[in-house]
C-alpha cells in the first residue's frame, strides 16, 4: 500500500506530527514543558483500571493531592508526551467497533500537554489555537470550538468563550456544550471541570456546526483541553480546588489523518506498512478502504482488524500483559482470537505464529519512540506468547467454525432471527470462541444472539460442574478388581499415551467408561452431575505422575458432546480421564477428539524443565551430597526439597538463581530419548531419586546434549542436566524466560524445601521486586519521623510479598541498617534534646529563683522521654513543672511534677492534670507526683498553660 504523507497542508509523515508536538511545548519560552516517557499501559499502580486509557492516568496523584513527596513528579510543574493507550475492555471499549469504521482503534496515542497550577485557560486556549493553525498549517474555517453550557448549579464557561473569541474564532464557530461533552470527570467523586474540544471538518468549504458532536465521520474532536477547577465532593457538590490544572488530549492517529488530508485513519502512513507486511503474509488483493457491504469480502474490514490488534497484543505484552482467563488477561485473549479469526476466515491463511510474524513490522516502525518494545529478549518473550496463544486457539478454531455455520444454517433455515445463547456459550466454553466473537460471526449472518439463552447455558454449566465437584470427594480411582476386570477385556488396550510428549489435538476412540466399579457402555446409564472415568485408546493427557500434576481439558464429538477432564490418572497403563459430560452422551466406540488445555500445560512444561535446572544447580553451588527428596510440578509453582543439613545462606541462593538463569539464556535444546536402564544408569552425572524404581526402558531427558549425539561415557555429561524423568518438558531452555525463587525452608532434619516459580509468574515476581526496591529507595530519602514511620510499615509488608527470595533478604539486611540508623539518629536527637530542656529548666529556676513553678511549651514533637527527662529536672530542683509538647500527628502531650512539700488532700499532680485534660479533651493520669497525658485540641494549648499555672497559684 502506496501511502502518501503529502497534502495541501504540506508534507506530514506521522513522525514528524508527533515531534512537532512535542517540540512546540518542549521549546515554549514562557512555560518550557517537561517531557514525561508515556506510561505502561499495564496500570500496575492503580487496579481500577483495566488499561491506561487516557494520557492524564499518571498523573493522576498529582489531580488527586497524593503525590508522594519523593516522587519527581511532586515537583512538575508542565508536561507533554505521547501516551500509549488501550481502549478494548471496561468503561472505554472500543473493541466491537475495530474494522468497522475508519476511526476507531483499540491501541492509539494520546498527544497531551499539562499544567499542574502553571497555566489555566487563556494559556491553554492559546497554545491549542496556535499551533493548530500556524504550526501544522490548518485553515481556520475548517475548525469549530465548543465550551461548557453550564450545568450541576455552574453557570455557562463564557471566560473560555472570550478567551477563543480573543483568539479571532468567529462567533457562530464557538458552539457551547451540555455536560456529557463538555464537562469531564474522574470519576463518582474527585477532581473535574469544564472541557473546550477543537472539531475538524473534513470537508471544507461549507457550515458543519450542527454537526459537531453528532457522530459525523467527517467533523470530528481532535484536541480535547479540560481545566481542572472543581472537586466532585461525595454529596456530589462541586468545590473549588485550591491549585487548578490543564489537562489535554489529541488523538495522534486523526491529527496525523487530518494533516495527509486523508478521510479514514487507515490510509495514513501509521497502518500503511502494517497493511503491506498482511499483504506479504497473506498474498491479498490490496487494501482499498471500504467500508460495510461496500467491502464484500471482507478483506478491507480484516486489514484494520488486524493492524489494529497487532498494535494492542504487541505495546500490552512488552509493558507486561499475558493473555489469560480474567480481568485484562481475558482481554488480550479476546483481542487475539477476534484478530486470528478474520486472519483464518477472510485471508484463509493458517494461524499459529500470523501475529508473531506481524509484530516486526511495527517494532521497526514504532520503536524508535517507544523503546520498551524492542530487543532481541523483549521480542523473543513477545512471540513465545503470541504463538502459544495463537496455536492453542488453531486447534479449535476451524471446528468451531464449522459447528457455528451448522448452528447458523439451522437457524436461519428455522426462519429464527436469533442464534440460539447455548450454541453460544458451546461455542465458548467448548471451542474457545469469545461471546463477543461469536455474536460478531452471527451478525455477518444477519443474526442476533439470545442473550437469556446464553445466560440459562451458563448458568446451567456452572451448576452441572459445581454437582458434579460435590462427588469429587469420591475420587474416581481404579482399584485391584477393576483392573482385574480390565485385563481380562481383550477390547480394551493399555492407554497409548506416547501423544503427550507433542503438540495438538489427538483423534482418539473411547475404549470404555467407569463409574462405582462398574463398566457401563454408555454415560447416559450413569447419575446426572457425578464424576466418571473415560479410557480411550490413546491420548495425548499427561496423567499425574513423577511429581508433575495432571493435565486438564476435553474429550468431544463435534456438536454432539462434551466431556470436562478435570484429572487424569494413571493405573498399571490405564490412562484414566476423569470428569463430568457437560453436553451430550458418549459410548463406548465412539470417535471423540482428545484435546488438553495447552494454557495449562505451558506453565507445567515451564516449571518442570526448571525444576531439573534447579537440580543442576543446586548441585553445582551446593555440593555432590544433595539429592532429591521429592517434587511438585504445578501450573503456579516448582517445588523441590532435597538433603542438605543447613539453611542455604542468602549468598549461595544468589548463586542458584543465577546459574538457573543463565540457563535459561542459554536457550539450550531439551532432549529426551528412551534408553536400556543399564546404559543410563552409566551417563557421568545421572541424577535420579533414591530408592524409586524406574522402568526398563528408561526415559531419559538431558540439556544441551543429546543422548545420541554424545558418547555416553563422555565426561562433558558432568557440565549439564542428566535425570530420568517421564514428565513434559519445553523444546529450549529459552521458552521459560525467567526463574524466580520465593521460599527456602526446612521441612524435616537434614531435608531443605526450595519453591520457584518460573515464566510470566517470575517476571511478575521480579517487576514486584524492582517497585519494592524503588520505594525502599524513597524511604531511604527521607528524614526523621516520616522515614522511621515509612520503614516500619515497609517491614510489616516485606516478609508476606512474592518476590525472590534473594532480593528479599538483601532488602531485609538494608532495612535493618536503615531502621538502625534511625533509631541511632533518633537516640541522639532525644540526648540533644534532653540536654536543652534541662538546661532550659535549669536557666529557668536560676534566673527566676523564686519561681515555684515552670510552665511552659517544648520543642520536642511530643517526646514522652524528652519531657519526662524535664520534670526528673525539676524534681532535682525541687520545683514543680507542667510541660507541654505538641505532635505532627496533631496530638498534645502533657507531662508534670509536684514536689512532695507542695502534695496535700486537695492538690496533687492527680488533681492538678484534670482541668488540662478537659481543656485538651486529652486522656491521662499517674501517681502524686507526677502525671501524663495525650489530647487533640492542638489549638488550645495557651488556654491549658494557662489554666495550669492558675491552678498551681490557686492550689491550698
Amino acid at each position: 500500500m502506496s501511502t502518501s504523507t503529502a497534502s495541501q497542508w504540506g508534507d506530514w509523515p506521522a513522525t514528524r506530527v508527533r515531534k512537532t508536538y512535542l517540540d512546540y511545548f518542549m521549546t515554549l519560552a514562557e512555560s518550557k514543558h517537561e517531557f514525561v516517557p508515556s506510561s505502561s499501559t499495564i496500570p500496575y499502580e492503580d487496579p481500577t483500571l483495566l488499561f491506561a486509557n487516557a494520557g492524564m492516568n499518571q498523573y493522576k496523584s498529582i489531580f488527586l493531592g497524593t503525590v508522594d513527596p519523593s516522587s519527581p513528579f511532586a515537583k512538575l510543574k508542565s508536561a507533554v508526551n505521547s501516551q500509549k493507550c488501550i481502549r478494548a475492555g471496561g468503561k472505554h471499549n472500543d473493541l466491537d467497533d475495530v474494522g468497522k469504521d475508519t476511526y476507531h482503534h483499540t491501541f492509539f496515542e494520546m498527544l497531551g500537554n499539562w499544567s499542574f497550577g502553571d497555566y489555566f485557560k487563556k494559556e491553554a486556549t492559546f497554545h491549542a489555537w496556535h499551533l493548530l493553525t500556524t504550526v501544522y498549517a490548518l485553515p481556520k474555517d475548517r475548525l469549530y470550538v465548543t465550551y461548557f453550557e453550564g450545568g450541576f448549579g455552574l453557570p455557562p464557561d463564557l471566560e473560555t468563550k472570550n478567551f477563543w473569541l480573543a483568539l479571532g474564532v468567529e462567533e457562530n464557530r464557538i458552539i457551547p456544550g451540555n455536560a456529557a461533552d463538555n464537562f469531564w470527570e474522574m470519576g463518582a467523586t474527585g477532581p473535574c471541570g469544564p472541557c473546550t474540544e477543537i472539531h475538524y471538518d473534513r470537508i471544507g468549504g461549507r457550515e458543519a456546526g450542527h454537526l459537531v458532536n453528532m457522530d459525523d465521520p467527517d467533523v470530528l474532536e481532535v484536541w480535547n483541553l479540560v481545566f481542572i477547577q472543581y472537586n466532585r465532593e461525595s454529596d456530589a457538590s462541586l468545590r473549588p480546588l485550591p491549585a487548578q490544572h490543564v489537562d489535554t488530549g489529541m488523538g495522534f492517529e486523526r491529527l496525523v489523518s487530518v494533516l495527509q488530508d486523508k478521510r479514514s485513519n487507515y490510509d495514513t502512513d501509521v497502518f500503511g506498512p502494517l497493511f503491506d507486511k498482511i499483504q506479504s503474509l497473506t498474498n491479498a488483493r490490496s487494501y482499498t478502504g471500504k467500508l460495510g457491504k461496500e467491502d464484500v469480502d471482507g478483506i478491507d474490514t480484516a486489514y484494520r482488524v488486524v493492524a489494529d490488534h497487532v498494535r494492542t497484543l504487541t505495546f500490552a505484552i512488552c509493558d507486561g500483559g499475558v493473555p489469560s482467563n480474567v480481568g485484562r488477561g481475558y482481554v488480550l485473549r479476546r483481542v487475539l482470537r477476534r484478530g486470528a479469526r478474520y486472519v483464518r476466515k477472510k485471508f484463509n491463511v493458517k494461524i499459529g505464529t500470523f501475529f508473531s510474524d506481524l509484530a516486526p513490522t511495527l517494532i521497526d516502525q514504532m520503536g524508535h519512540f517507544f523503546p520498551e518494545i524492542t530487543g532481541a529478549t523483549k521480542y523473543a518473550d513477545l512471540k513465545e506468547i503470541l504463538d502459544e496463544e495463537e496455536e492453542s486457539f488453531s486447534r479449535t478454531l476451524d471446528r468451531g467454525e464449522k459447528l457455528f455455520e451448522t448452528y447458523a444454517d439451522a437457524a436461519l433455515a428455522a426462519g429464527k432471527t436469533d442464534l440460539a445463547g447455548a450454541d453460544v456459550w458451546r461455542l465458548y466454553d467448548t471451542y474457545g470462541f469469545p461471546v463477543d466473537l461469536t455474536m460478531l460471526m452471527a451478525e455477518e449472518k444477519g443474526l442476533a444472539v439470545n442473550q437469556s439463552d446464553f445466560d440459562e447455558a451458563q448458568q446451567a454449566s456452572k451448576e452441572a460442574s459445581k454437582g458434579a465437584g460435590k462427588v469429587a470427594g469420591q475420587q474416581v480411582r481404579l482399584d485391584v478388581h477393576d483392573l482385574d476386570k480390565l485385563k481380562k477385556n481383550e477390547s480394551v488396550p493399555k492407554t497409548d499415551d506416547s501423544f503427550k510428549f507433542g503438540l495438538g489435538n489427538v483423534d482418539a476412540t473411547v475404549k470404555a467408561i467407569y463409574h462405582a466399579s462398574e463398566f457401563p457402555t454408555s454415560t447416559s446409564d450413569t447419575p446426572k452431575d457425578t464424576l466418571i472415568g473415560i479410557l480411550l485408546d490413546k491420548t495425548n493427557f499427561y496423567a499425574e505422575s513423577g511429581g508433575q500434576e495432571h493435565d486438564t481439558g476435553r474429550i468431544v464429538i463435534d456438536g454432539k458432546a462434551t466431556f470436562v477432564v478435570e484429572d487424569v490418572q494413571v493405573f498399571n497403563g490405564y490412562v484414566l480421564h476423569i470428569g463430568y459430560v457437560a453436553e451430550g452422551s458418549l459410548s463406548v466406540g465412539d470417535a471423540v477428539v482428545s484435546s488438553y488445555d495447552e494454557l495449562r500445560r505451558w506453565p507445567l512444561r515451564n516449571n518442570h524443565t526448571g525444576t531439573h535446572i534447579l537440580n543442576y544447580a543446586l548441585r553445582s553451588v551446593l555440593g555432590d551430597h544433595i539429592d532429591q527428596k521429592g517434587s511438585l510440578v504445578a501450573p503456579s509453582k516448582l517445588r523441590f526439597d532435597f538433603s542438605h543439613k543447613a539453611p542455604i545462606a542468602t549468598a549461595d541462593l544468589a548463586k542458584i538463581e543465577e546459574i538457573s538463569n543463565e540457563w535459561i539464556k542459554r536457550n539450550v535444546r531439551v532432549y529426551s530419548k528412551e534408553m536400556s536402564l543399564k546404559e543410563a544408569q552409566a551417563i557421568p552425572g545421572l541424577r535420579a531419586v533414591f530408592g524409586e524404581a524406574y522402568p526398563d526402558p528408561v526415559r531419559v531427558v538431558t540439556l544441551e546434549f543429546s543422548p545420541d549425539e554424545l558418547e555416553i561415557t563422555s565426561e562433558k555429561w558432568l557440565g549439564t542436566s542428566v535425570e530420568f524423568c517421564g514428565g513434559t518438558h519445553v523444546a529450549k531452555t529459552g521458552e521459560i524466560k525467567d526463574f524466580v525463587i520465593t521460599e527456602e525452608s526446612g521441612i524435616a532434619k537434614g531435608i531443605r524445601r526450595i519453591i520457584a516459580i518460573t515464566g510470566e509468574d517470575a517476571r511478575q515476581a521480579s517487576h514486584r521486586a524492582n517497585d519494592v526496591e524503588a520505594r525502599f529507595a524513597a524511604i531511604e530519602k527521607l528524614d526523621g519521623k516520616d522515614k522511621d514511620k515509612a520503614l516500619k510499615v515497609f517491614d510489616t509488608e516485606l516478609s508476606p510479598m512474592d518476590i525472590s527470595v534473594v532480593r528479599k533478604d538483601l532488602l531485609k539486611e538494608k532495612l535493618k541498617v536503615a531502621r538502625k540508623a534511625v533509631a541511632d539518629a533518633a537516640r541522639a536527637i532525644e540526648k540533644e534534646q534532653s540536654k536543652q530542656v534541662n538546661d532550659s529548666v535549669t536557666a529557668f529556676f536560676t534566673n527566676s529563683p523564686d519561681a515555684k513553678v515552670f510552665v511552659t511549651r517544648l520543642d520536642v514533637e511530643g517526646n514522652v522521654k524528652v519531657m519526662q527527662a524535664a520534670t526528673l529536672q525539676a524534681k532535682a530542683l525541687n520545683k514543680a513543672a507542667y510541660f507541654f509538647s505538641t505532635t505532627d500527628e496533631g496530638k498534645v502531650v502533657h507531662v508534670n511534677f509536684v514536689p512532695k512539700d507542695d502534695i496535700t488532700k486537695a492538690f496533687s499532680a492527680k488533681t492538678w492534670i484534670q482541668p488540662v485534660n478537659a481543656i485538651l479533651n486529652s486522656k491521662g493520669g499517674g501517681k502524686e507526683e507526677s502525671t501524663q497525658g495525650v489530647g487533640t485540641e492542638v489549638g488550645k494549648v495557651d488556654e491549658a498553660m494557662a489554666e495550669a499555672t492558675k491552678v498551681y497559684e490557686s492550689r491550698s
